[in-house]
């Protein structure tokens, strides 16, 4: 059946140009990561980054699928951009010049694209700058600089380099979104973080051929995988449907409204964005320490903040929580959902239109997310209990759970939606000719 639908996606000439134009992009998103910013010895580089990986700095690179290890062109990566659009929406709630452009329609998106678009060149700029600092206090055991010649000239350069890396690969995200298929910004991270799965299996395969690991263990990984995969989708996927009714309104001759819905609220609004910030902020305080002399009160911090740590755990699936109900209330406003229904003419059985709506919308929003950012928090901790507990390296560990796997897990949801609905629009049988990918059109 598999075999039968991917001969259908290429059997129709605009769905396979679309999806050759993307890997196309995807594949020169690739090359950039492997392109060095000028004026750096890598092999130095290489040995001062197998400190930095439990830091922030190991989380940005994850981002940059790798590029910002090698300090390539693309080395900042998505992030700016990401950056840029996570602060303009949250000036969304707090700014009514933002509030309206976001109730403007196409013209007022539009808009917002290009204030995102300045935030990211200025973000970029200023982040590349701090990258050059960085990159010219990398120093190894025997005396080596990872940058030989440091300065102004050096610094001007990579923050040239580095920033104009970044406006290419919003560029380049923007072109999928155009003339591809999927969310081109999406789609970059996801192959990113898909680019380092080959070298973790091959870790693994050394471990299990060198006798470390038997056959039954193995087993129980992969289905441990699967299992958590299977979660995360319907974590992903799972949604509260709140009833909803349009009343009848007569306009001339015709009848308007009169139809019973439903309005979909999503168990996890929030999406991947609490295990981002908590991420972000647990890993300052080891990205701190990293600046400080070794000292017995140091290293105690250290081991406090280390992901193999119980008070990092219980720290960090309470800051996951938190973040999940902050960027909910951010994401998902009840009081403009009731206004919207009220103005559409409709309302929720037994609820009165208005406030009373809002009021319910907040109840159910508020319970549905807990046991959300709960699950969150479970599965962004089982890396690190993984990598301590059954000593897989964390390169792998980390597909187990977290940020990865929870950005692999909804961009491959979307993408198969989207083809999926590509496939039914033509008058083709879908993925699954029984049932469907949930979200479909």
């Amino acid at each position: 059946m598999i075999t039968e639908t991917v001969r259908n996606i290429f059997k129709i000439a605009d769905l396979r140009k679309r999806i050759l134009f993307t890997l196309m992009i995807l594949a020169i998103e690739r090359i950039g990561t492997h392109i060095v910013t000028p004026g750096i010895d890598t092999a130095v580089l290489a040995e001062g980054f197998k400190n930095l990986q439990g830091t922030l700095f190991g989380l940005y690179d994850l981002f940059a699928g790798g590029a910002f290890s090698k300090a390539a062109i693309f080395g900042l990566g998505i992030m700016p951009y990401i950056s840029a659009s996570i602060i303009i929406q949250l000036l969304g709630a707090v700014m009514p010049f933002f509030q309206k452009l976001q109730k403007e329609g196409e013209e007022g998106r539009k808009k917002i694209m290009q204030y995102t678009r300045y935030g990211t060149l200025a973000i970029s700029a200023m982040q590349s700058y701090g990258v050059a600092i960085f990159l010219q206090s990398i120093q190894i055991a025997d005396g080596r600089l990872a940058v030989p010649d440091p300065g102004f000239a050096f610094q001007i350069l990579t923050i040239i380099t580095m920033t104009t890396g970044t406006m290419v690969i919003m560029w380049l995200g923007e072109q999928i979104d155009d003339r591809g298929i999927g969310n081109g910004i999406s789609l970059i991270i996801f192959i990113g973080i898909i680019a380092s799965l080959p070298s973790a299996l091959g870790q693994e395969y050394v471990v299990f051929s060198s006798g470390q690991r038997g056959l039954l263990s193995e087993f129980m990984l992969i289905a441990l995988a699967f299992g958590i995969i299977y979660v995360v989708v319907l974590l992903t996927q799972g949604m509260r449907k709140i009833p909803v009714q349009y009343a009848k309104r007569v306009v001339g001759r015709k009848v308007y409204g009169g139809m019973n819905t439903y309005f979909p609220m999503k168990v996890n609004t929030a999406g991947v964005m609490p295990i981002i910030f908590a991420q972000a902020i647990m890993f300052v305080p080891t990205t701190v320490l990293t600046f400080f002399p070794e000292s017995d009160f140091m290293i105690t911090l250290k081991g406090l903040f280390h992901m193999d740590s119980w008070f990092y755990w219980i720290f960090y699936g309470i800051m996951i929580v938190f973040f999940t109900y902050f960027y909910t209330a951010i994401a998902l406003n009840p009081v403009d959902v009731a206004d919207n229904l009220k103005k559409q003419g409709g309302f929720i059985p037994g609820v009165r239109p208005g406030k009373k709506t809002a009021e319910f919308l907040d109840n159910i929003l508020t319970k549905i997310t807990l046991p959300a950012s709960i699950f969150l928090a479970i599965i962004a901790i089982v890396p690190a209990f993984l990598a301590k507990w059954f000593k897989i390296p964390y390169s792998l560990a980390s597909f187990y759970g977290g940020t990865g796997l929870l950005i692999i897990v909804g961009v491959a949801l979307d993408f198969l939606q989207q083809i999926e609905s590509q496939l039914f629009m033509r008058h083709y049988d879908g993925f699954m000719k029984s049932g469907k990918i949930r979200g479909r059109k």
